[in-house]
């Protein structure tokens, strides 16, 4: 089934996202590989795609896992939540209607 993994980041998180994102994009990668990532990228803190000093304000990833505990274990392990990027994690079930 589908999860859609929703992070909420802490304040001033730019610095520690960008010392873990090469991790964090290897564990999506691996992912994409196994055609189990939908999608994902994470939320400018500005109406804008290159939000520059101004960060981001969390993440979302759509992917399948066996059950919402392996989907909530693969996020809590993500290298973003061990870097302290992350405030919260949200794991919910997530049906994929269009396209």
């Amino acid at each position: 089934m589908w999860y859609a993994i929703i992070s909420e980041d802490t304040e001033n998180s730019l610095e520690k996202r960008k010392a873990a994102r090469p991790a964090h994009l290897q564990r999506l990668q691996t992912l994409q590989d196994q055609a189990r990532l939908l999608i994902a990228g994470p939320h400018p803190a500005i109406d804008s795609p290159d939000p520059g000093p101004a960060g981001f304000t969390g993440s979302l990833v759509v992917a399948e896992f066996n059950s919402q505990a392996e989907a909530q274990r693969w996020a809590k392990a993500d290298p973003y939540f061990e870097a302290g990027v992350y405030a919260q994690v949200i794991v919910k079930p997530f049906n994929k209607v269009l396209p």
